[in-house]
């Protein structure tokens, strides 16, 4: 057994292969991953633990080697061309990519990282190499599962391929540790991929408190050209069918079928852009929207940097989660925070990020009819709004990335001084 000494670890070299934590979340393939690699950096970073982050160089004229935050830096390693690579691509490049990480820590000191901790399957794949060669831990965090994904695949989605669902499978059998978002999640790596209990280890994901908070709301509309009496609906995830951005759509048609007097009023803004499987019909919500009818009350926005999007956030009346499955739904906490009640599906970590008629509405049913009714419940009802906003802002300030981090930094050490898996028998 491995004695971890005082101050482990000193350095994690972070893995995020096909995403850069640098990229604007909405839009790609950036996403809550990236806002997960970067708070979860930096608070390591505060806590005494150095971090660097491999990803992938989408062009030649990225710096090799960018500070993101004290004692965290980004690297942009050359594994495949120089421009955006579909994710369905990126395994041709796993072998260049592992050379060029083994290539980094090769010019330090032996014994350079403590810990590897990868995000997403296809980091994990480069994870176990790396991890073998230095004879150091690989933390492992999913983020999403194959498996999970084609259980609740939209209509005219793609399902994720075998070799992904294999590819996850190596990825979970030779971590050292797992770490999971949710005990929802927890229970899937062990009923669906037959991880050990004893591996995984349960850590929410934050939201930045000083961020996402309440603030004054018709100043926030003010600076998002929002006007102070329009009743908002928001949407803010990237573009494809998993988020399910069309369903605030249709729910926004029955909506109007039953109380057309909100048509003076009702805004249905979504901030992000096309990603995955949503490229291929980039103007799908354009199309849809003039179908319904509704394209006069549509705003579509391209993703914002952080402190805009809070605006979005504190500007709505209400914001609208539908996703057919979610590892954990940081919109719906980071909503929250901004004391903005949530409208979500009951799937995944969402039912963990917002509580059923406390901080906001649970719909189980993938039904426009059914959204529609928990939408006109909260709109019709401002008391009940603003006992939603105030638990909406209760239910946030649980979650804080400093605690994340803490609870990452234990699953570093359990990793490094593993248990006894019972045997199967």
């Amino acid at each position: 057994m491995r004695r971890v000494r005082s101050g482990f670890p000193r350095r994690v070299a972070m893995l995020s292969m096909h995403t850069s934590p640098l990229e604007q979340p909405g839009t790609g393939d950036a996403g809550g991953m990236n806002v997960y690699v970067v708070e979860l950096s930096r608070q390591l970073a505060l806590l005494g633990t150095e971090v660097e982050i491999f990803t992938r160089a989408t062009s030649s004229r990225m710096p090799p080697k960018v500070a993101l935050a004290p004692g965290v830096m980004v690297r942009h390693v050359a594994a495949g061309p120089f421009e955006d690579v579909g994710r369905e691509d990126l395994p041709t490049w796993l072998c260049a990519f592992t050379a060029a990480v083994l290539r980094v820590e090769a010019a330090h000191e032996p014994g350079w990282f403590d810990v590897i901790h990868s995000h997403y399957w296809l980091s994990g794949q480069v994870g176990l190499a790396v991890a073998r060669r230095w004879a150091v831990p690989l933390v492992h965090t999913a983020h999403t599962l194959a498996k999970v994904k084609n259980s609740a695949l939209a209509d005219g989605d793609r399902p994720d391929p075998p070799h992904r669902i294999a590819g996850e499978q190596d990825v979970v059998d030779g971590s050292n540790r797992l770490i999971a978002s949710t005990e929802d999640e927890r229970r899937h790596l062990v009923d669906l991929y037959g991880a050990a209990p004893e591996l995984v280890d349960v850590v929410a994901p934050g939201v930045d408190l000083e961020v996402f908070r309440p603030g004054d709301v018709a100043a926030a509309r003010g600076r998002v050209g929002v006007l102070p009496d329009a009743l908002v609906l928001l949407f803010v995830g990237r573009i494809q069918p998993l988020k399910a951005p069309d369903m605030l759509l249709h729910a926004t048609a029955h909506l109007l079928a039953r109380e057309p007097a909100l048509r003076d009023r009702l805004l249905v803004a979504v901030v992000g852009g096309p990603s995955g499987s949503g490229l291929d019909r980039p103007d799908a919500l354009v199309k849809l929207a003039a179908e319904l009818g509704i394209s006069d009350i549509v705003r579509l926005q391209p993703p914002v940097p952080q402190s805009e999007l809070a605006d979005w956030y504190r500007a709505a009346n209400l914001v609208v989660v539908p996703s057919h499955s979610e590892s954990f739904g940081l919109v719906a906490l980071e909503a929250q925070a901004c004391g903005t009640p949530v409208v979500a599906a009951a799937v995944g970590g969402l039912r963990t990020a917002v509580q059923h008629d406390i901080s906001g509405i649970l719909v189980a049913e993938r039904d426009p009819a059914a959204y529609a009714d928990a939408l006109a419940q909260v709109i019709g009802q401002p008391c009940r709004r603003r006992r939603l906003a105030a638990g909406a802002v209760a239910r946030a300030a649980e979650f804080g990335w400093s605690a994340t981090a803490r609870g990452v930094l234990t699953g570093y050490r359990n990793a490094a001084t593993p248990v006894t898996v019972p045997a199967t028998a």
